[in-house]
């Protein structure tokens, strides 16, 4: 066999076994969810997860890939499959991140989103949203990160490089003399899905009786720390796969994106614990903090500069999230805002800090061009989150009646309870 034909069948393998972590990453947020709800929407958690998945795999099949990537699949199965099908598990391997958008936002929406609209939403960012900032980002669209033309539209420049020869770079690196750097996904996923679930919590407020009349918080305790906690296991191991195989050839593959996520977790657990006094919702989300904040320089830091990030992340998350529940009274329930969508803004701008050589690492990126990626990753998720969940909440509505809030999600949406005897 030819050795091209065999590296083609090795890239296949490490993306194909990337894509099937992050799809398992899924049944993390799953029972993340299941842990930190009530009983009674314990089964519209696992339902939401999964059909959300489904739903986002056709908007991105027939829509986002191409929107993100200039690329459909109605090609014939032959065409397909050449170079052993590569451009089809990439496409699994991107799927799972795009996937991970509406399964952020239904930890932040949990127990009082309508089933039906919360689909809509979820198809609609995935075949829009998310693959138009997620192509600018990873794929160079418009000229803004990269130096590619969109529909005619390039924002790039043409410049003379340090050798004399004209070079053409996106916006970003000209203005700020590197490209916004984002490996694995701390702005394109994280804190764009964060920043979404942040306008949907916002439009749906508080559950009832979450905060009562003289804005004192009634407590909600997680269900089932076992779930929880198996979730935050679930997702902490998928991870690697998130990290490690967004290198998506085998040739790319660093043990230094391994040992940085490793690290990072680890400053998330420790931070914390200590910050969180030992409360094991904080701690194991401590761990995901870490993790989120990390992808975007897990390629570029020292182990010890991940450390230092996954710590700060974990202490990060802690704090707003008491913050946002104790103090501004937004009903997050997962708190997927601070965990997702604050945790990835201190990742891409500690990639920019970092990843500096100065600091260690490998270099090749500027602390500007990170903080206004960041933002630009921002105002487009909290925006467009806005818009898509406003709409739908004028043309639809987005949240259950009282009495099917007060029921539960189990039993108003499907009929059925985690809890056996309490079916219709």
């Amino acid at each position: 066999m030819a050795e091209s034909a065999v590296l083609d069948g090795l890239n296949v393998l490490v993306l194909l076994i990337g894509a099937v972590m992050v799809l398992a990453m899924h049944a993390g947020f799953a029972f993340l969810e299941v842990g930190t709800v009530s009983s009674k929407n314990q089964v519209n958690a696992l339902v939401k997860i999964l059909v959300d998945f489904a739903v986002s795999t056709i908007a991105y099949f027939f829509i986002g890939y191409y929107v993100a990537y200039g690329m459909d699949f109605f090609a014939s199965a032959a065409n397909l499959e050449e170079n052993n099908g590569f451009a089809l598990v990439k496409f699994f391997f991107l799927l799972t991140f795009a996937a991970a958008i509406p399964a952020i936002v239904s930890g932040g929406i949990a127990e009082r989103a309508k089933f039906y609209p919360q689909m809509l939403a979820s198809f609609l960012i995935v075949a829009l949203l998310y693959p138009f900032f997620e192509g600018i980002i990873w794929n160079g669209n418009f000229g803004i990160n990269g130096t590619g033309t969109t529909w005619g539209i390039s924002f790039a420049v043409t410049t003379v490089g340090a050798d004399g020869a004209n070079v053409t770079v996106g916006l970003i690196e000209h203005w700020f003399g590197a490209a916004f750097h984002d490996f694995a996904g701390s702005i394109v996923v994280h804190a764009f899905g964060g920043w979404i679930a942040l306008g949907a919590v916002l439009l749906l407020g508080a559950r009832r009786g979450r905060y009562k009349a003289g804005g004192q918080m009634s407590s909600h305790p997680p269900s089932s720390i076992p779930f929880l906690a198996l979730g935050s296991w679930t997702l902490a191991v998928g991870w690697f796969g998130f990290n490690v195989m967004s290198a998506q050839s085998v040739e790319g593959l660093s043990g230094l994106v391994a040992v940085n996520s490793l690290m990072a977790m680890v400053g998330g657990i420790l931070t914390s614990l200590v910050v969180g006094k030992n409360d094991p919702g904080f701690i194991h989300n401590g761990a995901l903090a870490g993790l989120v904040a990390v992808c975007a320089g897990s390629d570029l830091m020292h182990p010890i500069g991940a450390l230092t990030t996954g710590a700060v992340a974990g202490m990060l998350f802690v704090w707003a999230f008491t913050l946002t529940q104790n103090v501004w009274k937004i009903d997050d329930v997962l708190g997927v805002w601070p965990l997702h969508g604050l945790c990835g803004v201190w990742g891409g701008i500690a990639a920019g800090i970092f990843g500096l050589e100065s600091m260690l690492g490998k270099g090749g990126v500027s602390l500007m061009s990170q903080v206004v990626g960041t933002a630009f990753g921002v105002i487009i998720a909290f925006i467009g989150g806005l818009v898509i969940y406003g709409v739908l909440k004028l043309l639809m509505g987005i949240r259950l009646s009282e009495e099917d809030e007060y029921e539960g999600a189990d039993l108003s949406i499907h009929k059925m309870s985690a809890v056996p005897g309490y079916e219709r």
